[in-house]
């Protein structure tokens, strides 16, 4: 069951933010920068881009602001969904290619040289999964997003990522035991 915003110490933020308050807006906003940051990465594997993506996503969101409804059970996942879909406008208009190493490196860190051949093993494991799940384990594993908020940011029921989570994981087990049978 979805928490009630009015329950929340940001549901102060949420009242002002809708009614104009720029201040209470980036109050918000804020803490969710970094993640939305690496989150619009993974998708444009471009760091200046996924700050361009980020920014148009907040002005999006800016916009959208005063049809929110108070009940809204949580800003992140709302505003990580504008995120993305903001980021995959991006790549489709420069019509990028799929899932690189960087997609699940922290923000600005390069891997270190003892973790690139896990990194590369990871990226095979994952090259056979669709788009859904992939950004399903970045979200859940990654960012460390609750289910239900990771859920949210892709459009699915939490039952159904659950369920999409578990076969991901169960199709990149063999590859992650045994990297040498996936070359």
């Amino acid at each position: 069951m979805a928490r009630e915003l009015t329950d929340s110490p940001e549901s102060d933020l949420v009242a002002r933010a809708r009614a104009g308050d720029v201040g209470a807006f980036q109050a918000l906003l804020e803490p969710l920068i970094v993640p939305a940051c690496r989150l619009a990465y993974s998708i444009l594997h471009d760091w200046e881009e996924a700050e361009d993506a980020v920014q148009d996503a907040a002005l999006k969101a800016w916009r959208a602001m005063p049809r929110v409804r108070e009940e809204t059970a949580a800003l992140r996942p709302w505003f990580l969904t504008i995120v993305t879909n903001q980021a995959r406008s991006v790549r489709r208009r420069r019509s990028f290619r799929t899932m690189t190493l960087g997609d699940l490196l922290p923000l600005r860190e390069a891997p270190a040289p003892e973790a690139r051949d896990d990194l590369i093993d990871l990226r095979r494991a994952m090259s056979g999964l669709d788009r859904t799940q992939r950004s399903l384990l970045f979200l859940r594993y990654c960012l460390d997003l609750p289910l239900a908020e990771a859920a949210a940011a892709v459009n699915l029921s939490p039952d159904a990522a659950k369920s999409r989570l578990y076969r991901a994981l169960r199709a990149i087990r063999p590859a992650l035991e045994d990297p040498e049978a996936s070359r």
